[in-house]
């Protein structure tokens, strides 16, 4: 399995100053936001045409939290290799259960290691969804089987196209 590191999602107390902050600092720019549940926003943000997101901004850090790190994740290449993750977590004793999500453009596993960090594992979908999206998968599908549901699970969002399309529009965002 080839496991790259992705991108991170840190909780902040104020979202809007992080984007702003990350933006200015950083160049990134905002490439989905939206709220998870009523009262938790959640922003995305990128410094190229490749990556959906570099750094995710997720509101609700309270002063109990003794880190601003929710997770980091790492794409792997295949549905498979996100399957074997879910089954080798779930065998672990020492984290318990994986919790399989798919974004829409991504099938993920997540999960803590021994020491409470979070981890997403992931592999990209050939499709864009706007985000923040949240919904499960089976990992007991084959890899075509979970690909077919999680397309139709969010072909009638709005903002559904090909992966490719959404990359190219974004190259000429970022000039590139």
């Amino acid at each position: 399995m080839n496991v790259r590191w992705s991108h991170c999602v840190l909780k902040v107390r104020d979202l809007d100053a992080m984007v702003t902050f990350y933006c200015e600092a950083l160049g990134f720019v905002v490439a989905d936001r939206g709220a998870i549940g009523p009262d938790q926003g959640l922003a995305f943000l990128s410094g190229n045409s490749s990556d959906h997101h570099q750094l995710g901004l997720l509101e609700g850090r309270s002063d109990d939290d003794t880190t601003s790190l929710d997770h980091n994740a790492f794409r792997v290449d295949s549905v498979e290799d996100v399957q074997g993750m879910v089954e080798w977590v779930n065998a672990d004793d020492r984290i318990g259960d994986g919790f399989p999500v798919t974004h829409g453009n991504a099938v993920s596993v997540y999960f803590k290691d021994p020491e409470g960090n979070g981890i997403e594992i992931f592999c990209d979908t050939p499709w864009h969804v706007p985000q923040p999206q949240l919904r499960g998968w089976d990992p007991s599908k084959s890899a075509e089987e979970v690909l077919a549901s999680v397309e139709a699970q969010f072909a009638s969002e709005p903002g559904f196209a090909p992966m490719e399309q959404y990359r190219s529009t974004q190259a000429k965002a970022f000039g590139e």
